[in-house]
């Protein structure tokens, strides 16, 4: 159907071309029939049969040529065909060669043929190469049976070298995947066709088996080398919405294997960027609990440590009475001297400022409840959260170090941090790392028993060093690491398939653990 804007823009035959077609013709059957022919290649890029041009186009110019209703549009003779074709293509300027137009077709649709895989997607660039080429096009049928032709060919050589490189092994493997299970009633070739659910510890483990499970397959990434990623994405699109039954019937195994193969592979990646951004969401969620406990665990203590800010005001309050009336005097004669190298009268004065010190810390419970109670309100000071992932990181642990295993790290700098604390922490999965430093302070060198050469490997990392916990201990397990390690993988993710990345710097991510 013709629309009245497309009829007026692309039909309406201007004065010139009147003017021409009437000197190259001697009859207003041939004048109408040279015009409507100009104009449907103008629009077109081709000729199309006389009889197939719309009523409503062929009106349209007999108006505008001023021709009456009885001039009709009809077939003209062959050689009368022959020479308005001849005309029309040297008013366009263009050469018409039937070999030549089906070889710069030909090239065109087997390079696309590489990247693309639908045929109405091939012929679109050999109309496009031809357009450019300002060559006649050829028929639509032409061009559908070279495209098909081709495509054949191209996907028949890469189904066998994709079917010679699988072994026995291997072939049976992907053969078993299109059993079906009689209990179920589902094969492993439609259980790989599941999307991922919410992103609870339950379903990432379920994931992660899935993720094992296609590697186990086969090295799907050596099978499809050389096969461009247009057309594994094609084959895997096919083999996608095909059922079981129907894959069966594919007569040809190269193709079947070949299209079993790229959705294997598909499914692969997809797994592969599911799992690393169900573990993105899984360690969001163990730092928000972090953050939610060390906020439960301040207000538990505000009123602890409201007391102890008393306790201190009541302290200073009771040292300023002592050494009010000899402050001046004993600062300006002794400085900062000790208590035996004070005169009598200062002695004396620091003597009574201890006795109401001790006297008020007595009241607030005597000096170790004091002190413990500092301990425990100092533990929580800051917003370093990081110690507390603990206990939600557990139940996780064996998931995530499947994870790890199962993906790539690379780094986009010269800075591996991230990557070396992820190695050192994968070596010590089951071992114990202890502080060097007995009170705990930065500067310690950690150990490990079993595994002193991936501590000394990666001492440089100043993993052993860790705070001191709120009894004072300064022994703290691996675990109590790889909550930070986790962070900083999760905090600094770039995407990818199957591949996390780091920036240049890290160090604060894993400071504090």
């Amino acid at each position: 159907m013709v629309s009245g804007r497309e009829l007026s823009e692309a039909f309406t035959p201007t004065d010139a071309e009147a003017e021409w077609a009437r000197t190259k013709t001697q009859d207003q059957q041939h004048l109408l029939a040279l015009v409507v022919w100009l104009k449907s290649y103008q629009r077109l890029g081709y000729f199309p049969k006389v009889e197939d041009a719309p009523l409503l186009v062929v009106r349209h110019v007999r108006d505008i040529l001023g021709l009456g209703e009885d001039v009709a549009l009809k077939r003209a003779a062959v050689r009368s065909a022959k020479r308005h074709r001849e005309f029309v293509r040297k008013r366009m300027k263009v050469v018409y060669d039937g070999a030549g137009v089906r070889k710069v077709a030909e090239e065109a649709i087997r390079r696309a043929v590489l990247t693309k895989d639908n045929p109405a997607d091939l012929i679109n660039v050999a109309l496009e190469e031809l357009v450019r080429a300002r060559c006649e096009l050829p028929g639509y049928t032409t061009l559908d049976a070279m495209a098909s032709t081709i495509r054949t060919e191209v996907n028949n050589g890469f189904y066998q070298s994709v079917a010679g490189r699988l072994g026995a092994g291997a072939k049976a493997r992907l053969a078993r995947m299109l059993v079906v299970d009689p209990i179920s009633r589902r094969s492993e070739f439609d259980r790989l066709k599941d999307v991922a659910q919410a992103a609870s510890l339950g379903k990432f483990k379920q994931r992660l088996e899935l993720l094992e499970g296609i590697d186990a397959i086969g090295p799907t990434e050596v099978w499809l080398d050389g096969v461009p990623p247009g057309k594994i994405a094609h084959f895997a699109g096919e083999a996608r919405v095909t059922y079981v039954a129907d894959m069966k019937k594919i007569t040809n195994e190269e193709k079947r294997l070949t299209l079993i193969v790229c959705f294997v592979h598909a499914v692969r990646t997809s797994v592969r960027d599911d799992v690393v951004t169900m573990f993105c969401k899984r360690m969001a969620a163990i730092h928000k609990k972090g953050r939610e406990r060390l906020d439960a665990l301040r207000e538990a203590h505000r009123a602890e440590s409201e007391r102890l800010l008393g306790v201190f005001g009541d302290v200073l309050s009771m040292v300023r009475e002592a050494t009010a009336p000899e402050e001046e005097a004993s600062a300006e004669s002794n400085g900062d001297a000790s208590v035996e190298g004070l005169a009598p009268d200062t002695r004396e004065v620091a003597e009574r400022a201890g006795r109401w010190v001790l006297k008020t810390l007595e009241k607030a419970g005597g000096v170790e409840t004091v002190a413990a109670a500092h301990e425990a309100v100092s533990a929580h000071h800051g917003n370093n959260y990081l110690p507390l992932l603990e206990q939600y990181y557990g139940p996780h642990r064996a998931a995530l170090f499947t994870l790890v295993n199962a993906i790539t790290l690379e780094s986009t700098s010269a800075d591996r941090s991230v990557i070396d604390a992820v190695e050192f922490l994968r070596a010590l999965r089951g071992a114990k790392v202890c502080a060097g430093a007995a009170d705990g302070r930065a500067g310690g060198r950690g150990r490990a028993t079993g595994h002193g050469d991936a501590v000394d490997r990666h001492r440089r990392l100043r993993l052993g060093d860790v705070e001191e916990d709120p009894a004072g201990q300064a022994q703290a397990g691996v675990r109590v690491l790889e909550p930070g390690g986790g962070a900083a993988v999760w905090g600094h993710r770039g995407g990818g398939a199957g591949v996390l990345r780091q920036p240049a710097r890290t160090a604060d991510v894993l400071a504090g653990v």
